[in-house]
């Protein structure tokens, strides 16, 4: 999501560690202020840039192929990555939908995130090009959510595990809420400092409004913004929250940031599922802002957070999940 530059007149005083903070301000430096008022075109490729420049290098012994997913009249570009010369049946596919405030982003600019969490399981990929606001509005995302889960259902004839990054954490809930009846399995979702879009105010909005790299005025304006106007926070496709019923879903784990104004959002999900008898792993991320992703490769506290979230993904993918402290 658009970053701005962290300043001293925050009421919180971080404490980045100091690559951290390095990676703020790297970040930081590619945003003029009041990004949000530029065109979209402009924002777009700010972010792509930012993206550019942080990208690791592409992990040996993984393929990429683009393919175009088709379901019900409807088609996606997606991107297939494999460790494998061919995919195993016996071993899900992640599903993966990319972060970006629901504006920003796409193949490319996540590629070196997929293409590595690939390389680390040993699961295939499929990274979701759906489409983006303004352009797009809601229900756009979800609609190609949908037809890239049963495409990829069928084309690989194997279970899902579907991940999601900030806004592709709300669509990935989103899909798992109206998914969990589905004939096709799906073995776990996997959020990573999800954007969940609630009408409510959490304390993590309140203590961290003006947090490195995302504010919550910044939250607010993507809603609006991917929904045209006023957000529709009682429609199931916009928030996982809208329907109230958190049964029988599959097994979840949320990775939070604790400098992010997301983190209460991503904890009541966890909460929201375990009251209603379901499994759900909430794995905080210390000192940590939101888009640490990005900084694996410059930060050792980032690099940890990756870890543990490949480790999930690989424990999702075998059955059993287990809590932060395992």
């Amino acid at each position: 999501m658009p970053a701005r530059h962290f300043s001293r007149e925050n009421k919180m005083d971080y404490r980045l560690d100091p690559d951290l903070q390095a990676f703020v301000d790297r970040v930081a430096a590619f945003y003029p202020p009041d990004t949000l008022a530029l065109p979209i075109g402009d924002n777009r490729r700010i972010y792509d840039g930012m993206c550019d420049a942080l990208r690791q290098p592409h992990p040996e012994g993984v393929s990429r192929t683009d393919r175009l997913a088709e379901d019900s009249g409807r088609r996606v570009d997606v991107r297939e990555y494999r460790a494998d010369a061919e995919h195993r049946s016996d071993r899900p596919v992640i599903l993966y939908f990319h972060g970006g405030g629901f504006i920003l982003g796409g193949l490319e600019s996540h590629d070196d995130i997929c293409a590595e969490f690939c390389a680390r399981t040993g699961l295939s990929v499929v990274s979701v090009d759906y489409r983006l606001a303004p352009e797009h509005l809601h229900p756009a995302p979800f609609e190609d959510a949908l037809c890239a889960f049963r495409w990829a259902g069928r084309h690989f004839d194997a279970p899902l595990l579907v991940v999601g990054e900030s806004a592709g954490g709300n669509i990935a809930a989103c899909l798992c809420h109206a998914m969990r009846d589905a004939a096709h399995r799906t073995v776990g979702q996997l959020l990573i400092y999800p954007a969940m879009s609630v009408p409510w105010i959490g304390e993590s909005h309140k203590r961290h409004a003006r947090a490195p790299l995302l504010s919550h005025d910044e939250v607010k304006a993507y809603d609006a913004l991917r929904s045209g106007g006023v957000a529709p926070y009682d429609d199931p496709r916009f928030s996982p929250f809208a329907s109230g019923d958190f049964r029988g879903l599959p097994p979840t784990v949320v990775f939070t940031a604790e400098y992010d104004p997301l983190a209460s959002e991503g904890a009541a999900y966890c909460e929201a599922i375990g009251v209603a008898g379901g499994t759900a792993v909430l794995e905080p991320g210390e000192a940590l802002p939101h888009g640490y992703l990005r900084a694996r490769g410059h930060s050792a506290r980032a690099s940890r957070s990756f870890d543990r979230i490949v480790s999930q993904m690989a424990r999702l993918a075998i059955g059993p999940v287990f809590s932060s402290a395992d």
